[in-house]
Order: C-alpha cells, then structure tokens, then sequence
C-alpha cells in the first residue's frame, strides 16, 4: 500500500472530501457584542440626556473659543520648540566628557521631571515673589510681575518641563546610532560639534521623531493646565463661557471636539514624518548594499 493509499494522510481522498468547518472563535464574538453594547449605551446616553446640541454647534465656532484655539496652538508650537531646543542641549551636556556639564544636565533632569508640571507652572507666575525685579545691572531692569503674566509663565513652565523629558528622547536617539560612524568622522578631522550635526542627528531623526510626536500631541492636552494661571486656552474660554450661561456638558463637548481635531491633524503629520524618514533610511540602506 503506498503512501496516498493510507488512511489518514494528507492525499486520502476521504479526508480531502470532508467539509472544512472553520473555528467559532467564541471570545472574539462576545468580546465584540460586548464592546458594542458599551458603545450603543454612550450613544444612547447622550441621545437621551439633557444636552443641547444646539447649543454645541452655536459655540464650537464662536470668537472665545476660536480665540482659545489659537492660544492652545501657538503655545503649543512655542513650548515644544523651547522644548526641543533645551532638550538637544542637554542631551549632547549629557553625553559631555565634562564632569560640570554632565551634573548640570542630570540636575535639570531630575528636577524638572520630578516635580508636577502644575507646580512649575504655579512657581513660575508667582516669580515675582522671589525675584521683584528681573534684568542685567547697568543695562535694564524690569519688574518680574510685568514681564512673567500668564503667556510667559506657561511658556517657561511647558518648554522647560519638556525640555527634560525631550533631553532623555534625543539622547536615546543619539546612541542609537552606530559608535563606529563617530570614529569613522573624527578620522577624517571632524570636529565633534560638527559630528552632531552632519552625522549623528540626521541619523538619529528616526528614533527620535515618534516620541516627540507623542510629546506634541500631549503638549496640546497639557496646555489645558495653564488655565489654573489664568492663560486663555480653549478649556478656560470654554470655562469662562459655562459660567455665565450653565450649559456646562455642551461646552465641554466643544472644548473635546476642537481638542481632538488637532491632536487628529498632529497624529497625521507624525505618520508622515516618521514615513519619510522611514524612506530616507530605506533609500541609503539599498545604496550600501
């Protein structure tokens, strides 16, 4: 009897012939009832409750809320390029031979990571308590109180908290790249500073991007903070509105809607971004092979 003639191997025409059933997958069909029953519960809660959807659509474009908008956005823009900024610095006074670079970026680190960002932010907009005047003797002297309001207090106490944690993201991404590449530019007579910028960080772009992708997206959230100081975002509007006419769920459902839209167009920026350099990285890998 040969091998096909056997019962019970694969070429038995009486196994071929039997009907395929395929797996029930009894979890995964109760696990998807379950999440859409929780999803028609939501929908019809808020179908149901006491909201003014009228109201929402009145005040999603309304001057407060726009004008909120923007601040959310530009402070967005500004504390995550002070962030950046301080966090390329302090990664690369991380990676110093200098024993004093070194210890100063540990400390500011460990210090602005370690304490919540409301405290920083409250620290900064009362400055002035420490410090009345602000400036360089025999140059100009200003009062802390004029120059530090809500716009500069947020600035500083976003950009700088960022600026530790994107100091931790440039670094990882600077040693991600190959030790030998370093070498290979101090070899030729470039100097370290130059290093950096021809070699080590253009290569390093592919590390670094996602999580500060990431970082962008929750400095927009975090900006929602600043309303503890007074600074004008959309929450706050949002608030201030609410206030004056008790719709308190519709405002609050504009303030989530705007809030998502940019965080939305923020996400997609990043998958383009980490596509190109995804692509850029592909590209100079077929040329060395």
């Amino acid at each position: 009897m040969t091998s096909s003639q056997m019962p019970g191997t694969a070429l038995d025409p009486t196994i071929l012939s039997l009907p395929r059933v395929g797996r029930l997958h009894l979890g995964r069909w109760v696990s998807a009832t379950l999440v859409l029953l929780a999803l028609a519960f939501v929908v019809k809660a808020f179908a149901e409750g006491d909201i003014a959807w009228k109201v929402v659509g009145q005040f999603f474009t309304a001057p407060a809320i726009l004008g909120g908008l923007a601040n959310t956005v530009i402070m967005t823009v500004c504390a995550m390029a002070l962030g950046i900024a301080l966090g390329v610095i302090f990664a690369i006074m991380a990676m110093s031979p200098n024993a004093v670079m070194r210890g100063s970026a540990a400390f500011y680190i460990w210090f602005f990571r370690g304490t919540p960002l409301i405290l920083q932010l409250l620290i900064w907009f009362n400055l002035a308590l420490v410090f009345p005047t602000i400036g360089i003797p025999g140059l100009f002297s200003a009062r802390t109180i004029d120059l530090i309001g809500p716009f500069m207090a947020t600035l500083l106490g976003l950009g700088i908290n960022q600026g530790a944690y994107t100091a931790e993201v440039v670094r990882s991404g600077i040693l991600s790249v190959d030790h030998g590449q370093v070498e290979a530019a101090k070899a030729i007579g470039m100097t370290r500073l130059t290093t950096l910028r021809r070699i080590v960080l253009p290569q390093s772009m592919r590390v670094i991007i996602p999580p500060v992708g990431n970082e962008v997206v929750s400095m927009v959230k975090l900006t929602s903070i600043a309303s503890v100081i007074q600074f004008s975002e959309i929450l706050r509007n949002a608030q201030t509105i609410y206030y004056a006419n008790a719709r308190v769920i519709e405002l609050l459902i504009v303030a989530a809607g705007w809030y998502l839209i940019v965080v939305s167009i923020l996400s997609l920026g990043q998958v383009v971004l980490e596509r190109h350099f995804a692509k850029g990285r592909a590209g100079a890998g077929a040329r060395n092979g």
